[in-house]
């Protein structure tokens, strides 16, 4: 899918200059799949404090070879 953008050619060339990627479809792509990730990391953090857990739940007794 082409997509046109209008980038800030000195954030771009910069991003390329620190990069070790080859081209800016390169960069942007890997920009991309870095946002995605910290934005799931982030939807994960909201989740702390909001999970009741079993107060008797023993993780070791799990573990025990029958």
């Amino acid at each position: 899918m082409v997509t046109p953008l209008q980038i800030d050619q000195t954030l771009l060339q910069e991003a390329l200059a620190l990069s070790n990627h080859p081209t800016a479809t390169a960069l942007i792509e890997a920009a991309l799949r870095e946002y995605i990730q910290r934005r799931k990391q982030l939807k994960v953090l909201e989740l702390f404090g909001t999970i009741d857990y079993e107060e008797g739940y023993n993780y070791k007794q799990q573990r025990q070879i029958i």
